[in-house]
């Protein structure tokens, strides 16, 4: 795919994404958090008519926070720093909605995927809550440089991660760390939800471990419904080839408030919770990944 460079396009002046290793990996796992990033570019800002708290109710907020403490067990946590309803890392490059642009879109590209047909593509036609993003056509060009500037070297980036890990232990277990609002039916049943693709991402083994860890912390767990994984477990989760991917997301209910955006008291208490659960994964045999 031979693409031109952006034109017309004001660089981005945020980096695309922080990574948090630590001193030495010591474990066989990668922390990821795709849609917590919270700065949002000023073309955004001048190109929608929703107001900045409308925009991040896309947000899975603060999840990089709940697990800020991977690397301090061993393993690397890495963030995006860009806003999931401008680009986002959970889908493939190239899934663009061909309404939203004011040119004829590429045959390459993706116009047909479910999430493009629901408004959730690579760039967001809508925010999380059904919101109309834009009040103009984006040109091609635009999409271009959010790809180019955010998704590549996000992806980049983890794939580096995954395949360090992978040669460092022989095997790599990709845990992807998301939030799901409290609304969704599912949610008010439960409080996590584990997503391996149905089975074909992730070890059953490794998925019965990370759970088990939940439950004995208190936690009603479910699986894959409604949430199965996206691009990021879908992609990287290649079992045949000793990687692993398991995609955790965590209902916003439990930690913070979902109109204003904020944390609530409870935020502290998740997250001691869940450097309990990364201190017992840091404990855990993963050799069976290798197998």
């Amino acid at each position: 795919m031979d693409l031109p460079p952006p034109e017309n396009v004001a660089p981005l002046t945020e980096p695309p994404f922080i990574l948090s290793r630590p001193g030495h990996q010591a474990i066989p796992l990668v922390f990821a958090s795709p849609h917590s990033g919270r700065s949002y570019p000023a073309d955004l800002l001048r190109s929608t008519r929703l107001d900045p708290l409308t925009l991040r109710r896309s947000e899975d907020s603060f999840v990089d926070q709940i697990f800020a403490a991977a690397p301090d067990f061993g393993a690397p946590l890495l963030a995006a720093t860009f806003p999931r309803v401008y680009c986002d890392a959970n889908r493939e490059p190239w899934e663009l909605d061909p309404g939203m642009f004011d040119e004829p879109l590429p045959e390459w590209v993706n116009t047909a995927s479910p999430r493009v047909g629901a408004g959730l593509g690579t760039i967001a036609r809508v925010t999380g809550t059904g919101e109309n993003v834009y009040d103009r056509r984006l040109r091609f060009t635009e999409a271009m440089d959010r790809v180019q500037n955010l998704w590549e070297p996000y992806h980049g980036a983890l794939a580096s991660l995954i395949e360090e890990t992978r040669h460092r232990f022989g095997f790599c277990l990709l845990i992807d760390c998301h939030s799901m609002p409290s609304s969704v039916p599912a949610a008010g049943r439960t409080d996590m939800i584990l997503g391996d693709a149905h089975g074909t991402a992730c070890s059953p083994r490794a998925t019965r471990a990370v759970e088990d860890g939940l439950l004995s912390l208190g936690y009603r767990v479910r699986r894959n419904d409604p949430y199965a994984g996206g691009y990021v477990t879908r992609h990287y989760g290649r079992p045949r080839q000793h990687v692993h991917a398991l995609q955790i997301e965590i209902s916003r209910g439990l930690y913070m408030d979902e109109r204003r955006i904020t944390p609530l008291p409870a935020m502290e208490t998740l997250r001691q919770r869940m450097t309990t659960l990364l201190q017992r994964l840091s404990e855990t045999d993963w050799s069976f990944l290798g197998r």
